[in-house]
């Protein structure tokens, strides 16, 4: 007994130790010792006042205020700011591919709303205002953040924001500091009728975060960054008890201290958050290794208006039927709020590398990908492009003012194309993340690049890995570019058994074209698309599309009938409604198709029990 309460001790003052060091000046952290009980260490840790951090971020586009393509006094294309390792870098090659290639004149500008629109009238149920007086860290009736937690980041969202307005918005915004507070409101939503509409990172792309037009109730946003604690780790188990508000990139850089990470890295997770991954059924870039987040979820706490759905315990697996947290994952918003979840731990990777593969086509890169994924060799993350993605990449190379990478880039392009027979116009390339130790890590490096050369790839360098995995945070802000020059552009996902994948990938990008000259599109459009993930029996593709909208009487029209008609191709050739993104409003159409009218009528009972006067009414999926 002596020696388990000496070794709790230490992992007890570790983790106070690395805690302390890494929080900021402004950061409330404190360290209590609970019971020694199943060797878990309790940590208090948050950030105060995080909601302020949404000021950082502009209110009608992606990211943060500071950071935006914009051209320098070369009218050249450079990326503003310092938060990145390509900014304040131009981009020359990137201006004259967009404009030859799909008409997008840097000339020509579409400037967005200077000012948020005008607000209408908060709705005040004063009742419900006097019951949970005190019972949060802050509320809010301010316009920006009214209309700052009515949307999020769909090619629609960003129109309203920029051309339009939206109908209808929160009337509050309330940040709830702790489990206990989100069930006095939830309560006292249920007793006044009030509508409650969880928020996150506000990242969602399934117009999942904007009010039904037509509800007439008090609607408020239920912002989770408050609850940004990890509150216990089991370093012995390898699991800790985590707050659902807090931001990847956060959770990332607290558990580093710890040498532990969680592994789950969406495009998202500068902004995303653990409820939102959990709500959506989420998936990150490098699930190969870690799991999609219903693997790496282990229990979870949400509040309902009947009361807190949850398991009584946090075990490796259980069998006691239908798994709750399957009701949880997935629910959208819609039954309820996540407050707590209890998520698997790995150790921090000793090694990262990455690394590149260049392939003759598309065909046999995604021939390659299969037979790593068959013989079960996928490294953390393992990305394939097609041809219009891959030249897009290449217009992406920062400018280099050394003749000698310029000789040694030449080098490369002759041997490629001169020596190899490969085609600028169809040639395109994988990008890879390898994640372990040393000899682990070079041993799965020779083994990918030895398959890869039975399918015609090479070796592309760690450069160009690196540069293709990172680039996957400036495609959102590139979009906003476009859209400030009469370019409208959006990605949507989907999953797809490995006998399908070429032809899914060939039938949407046509549907998309043809659908824009059907429209009255009058340049080509940009559409491309990239293998993202892989499975024993399929693969995740992610599709990119954009089109000069300048001259339609109705773009926003045209978007949506272009996506609603690649979506209709998608589900004709097997894939999924989405892999990741989720439903939202935006795709609901077609979850009959997809869950059968039974498991509709199954959904839409679970929905009646939990929720049974609608208090989480923002209307998705059902």
């Amino acid at each position: 007994m002596m020696k388990e309460t000496e070794n709790a001790s230490r992992r007890l003052k570790m983790t106070a130790n690395h805690l302390q060091s890494s929080s900021s000046s402004s950061e409330n952290l404190s360290v209590e010792p609970t019971s020694f009980e199943k060797s878990r260490v309790k940590v208090v840790s948050n950030q105060r006042g995080h909601h302020q951090g949404r000021e950082e971020v502009k209110w009608n586009g992606w990211g943060y205020n500071d950071t935006k393509f914009e051209l320098n006094n070369k009218n050249q294309i450079y990326l503003t700011g310092k938060r990145y390792e390509l900014c304040g870098v131009p981009f020359p090659k990137l201006r004259p591919w967009a404009e030859e290639s799909f008409g997008l004149s840097v000339d020509q500008k579409s400037p967005p709303n200077e000012k948020i629109q005008d607000m209408p009238p908060a709705i005040k149920v004063e009742a419900f205002l006097k019951e949970i007086e005190g019972k949060y860290f802050k509320i809010s009736f301010q316009e920006r953040d009214r209309l700052n937690h009515g949307h999020g980041h769909t090619c629609d969202d960003i129109w309203k924001l920029r051309y339009g307005k939206f109908e209808r918005l929160p009337d509050a915004v309330v940040w709830p500091d702790n489990h206990g507070q989100v069930e006095e409101l939830v309560a006292a939503a249920a007793k006044h009728n009030v509508v409650l509409i969880p928020f996150g990172g506000g990242t969602s792309v399934s117009s999942g975060l904007e009010c039904p037009d037509d509800e007439k109730r008090m609607v408020v946003s239920v912002d989770m960054h408050e609850m940004n604690r990890i509150k216990w780790i089991d370093h012995d188990s390898r699991m800790a008890c985590i707050e659902s508000g807090i931001v990847g990139k956060d959770l990332d850089a607290k558990l580093a201290k710890l040498g532990l990470c969680v592994g789950h890295e969406p495009d998202s997770s500068e902004f995303s958050t653990l409820g939102g991954w959990v709500a959506t059924r989420a998936s990150g870039m490098k699930k190969n290794v870690y799991g999609n987040i219903e693997d790496i979820l282990i229990s979870c706490k949400m509040v309902t208006p009947r009361g807190t759905i949850e398991k009584g315990c946090s075990v490796p697996r259980i069998s006691t039927g239908p798994d709750v947290n399957q009701i949880i994952l997935g629910s959208e918003g819609t039954l309820g709020i996540v407050t707590e979840c209890v998520l698997r731990l790995r150790p921090l990777p000793e090694v990262r590398a990455y690394g590149s593969i260049a392939f003759p086509d598309f065909e046999s890169g995604v021939a390659c990908l299969h037979e790593i994924s068959r013989q079960r060799l996928a490294p953390a993350s393992i990305r394939l492009v097609d041809n219009a993605q891959f030249k897009f990449g290449q217009v992406l190379k920062p400018e280099d003012h050394s003749q000698w990478n310029e000789w040694v880039d030449a080098a490369k392009k002759w041997y490629v194309t001169a020596w190899k027979g490969f085609s600028i116009d169809k040639m395109t390339a994988a990008t890879l993340l390898f994640e372990g130790n040393a000899a682990d890590v070079a041993l799965h490096q020779k083994k990918i690049y030895a398959i890869a050369a039975q399918f015609g790839g090479i070796n592309g360098g760690e450069d160009a890995g690196r540069r293709g995995y990172f680039l996957t945070y400036m495609i959102a802000y590139i979009r906003d570019f476009g859209f400030n020059h009469w370019f409208m552009a959006e990605s949507f996902e989907t999953s797809v058994p490995w006998c399908n994948v070429l032809e899914l990938c060939q039938k949407v990008k046509d549907k998309v074209i043809a659908t824009c000259k059907e429209q009255g599109v009058v340049h080509a459009p940009f559409v491309s698309c990239r293998v993202t993930q892989t499975y024993d029996t399929g693969a995740a593709v992610y599709f990119y599309f954009g089109f000069v909208y300048k001259g339609l009487p109705d773009p926003l029209k045209v978007y949506n009938e272009i996506e609603n008609m690649a979506r209709d191709e998608i589900i004709r050739c097997g894939g999924s409604l989405s892999h990741h993104h989720g439903v939202g409003k935006l795709r609901k159409r077609w979850m009959s198709t997809t869950v059968s009218p039974v498991g509709m009528e199954a959904l839409t009972g679970i929905k009646k029990t939990l929720d049974p006067n609608n208090i989480f009414a923002n209307g998705n999926l059902l």
